[in-house]
């Protein structure tokens, strides 16, 4: 699904004139080349999540939801070779789970995560009543604020909900829950 994102001119000199110029960004479903940009989008948040570039797990749950179809991508550039954003999504009626979700530093604050989920839910989430659960950052956490995941799950319809296990790094996780009718 093809997406319009504003991008500034590359050139910054001559016309002066504001630029209408705009990059595609393609929503699709992961594919196995994609493998290598999900470890970059990895390598850029192990602050927060923990160790995910060099762990077999990882490695391994992307592996799974690709060849399953449910890892999706944001990309742009040639041939959509730029990934801007991934998520592996775990469709289980009638409870569904956002397993991870990062959208590279650059990309932050160009709508990449909202049009990741939008797609996962249409794609996944077909029939109500069913829930959506993701684990994100505790209120107490540093990447609560730094990462601004709480707000973004809340400005989607989430609300916060149980505490859960920490993470692999030791920071406090809370459930967030979105209800689909």
């Amino acid at each position: 699904m093809p997406v319009a994102a504003r991008r500034p001119p590359l050139d910054g000199g001559g016309d002066r004139r504001p630029s209408c110029q705009t990059s595609v960004m393609e929503i699709r479903t992961a594919q196995k080349d994609d493998f290598e940009g999900y470890l970059g989008l990895a390598a850029q948040v192990e602050d927060w999540f923990g160790p995910m570039v060099d762990d077999p797990g990882f490695h391994q749950a992307v592996t799974e939801h690709i060849v399953r179809s449910t890892a999706l991508v944001a990309a742009e550039g040639p041939e959509g070779s730029e990934l801007l954003g991934g998520l592996l999504f775990g469709p289980s009626h009638p409870a569904h789970h956002v397993h991870w979700l990062v959208v590279s530093a650059q990309a932050r604050g160009r709508g990449v995560g909202k049009a990741l989920m939008a797609e996962a839910m249409s794609r996944f989430v077909r029939s109500g009543p069913a829930t959506v659960e993701v684990v994100t950052f505790g209120p107490d956490h540093p990447g609560a604020v730094t990462s601004g995941a709480r707000v973004f799950y809340e400005r989607l319809g989430f609300t916060p909900a149980e505490a859960t296990e920490p993470g692999p790094e030791g920071g406090s996780r809370q459930i967030y829950r979105l209800t689909v009718a």
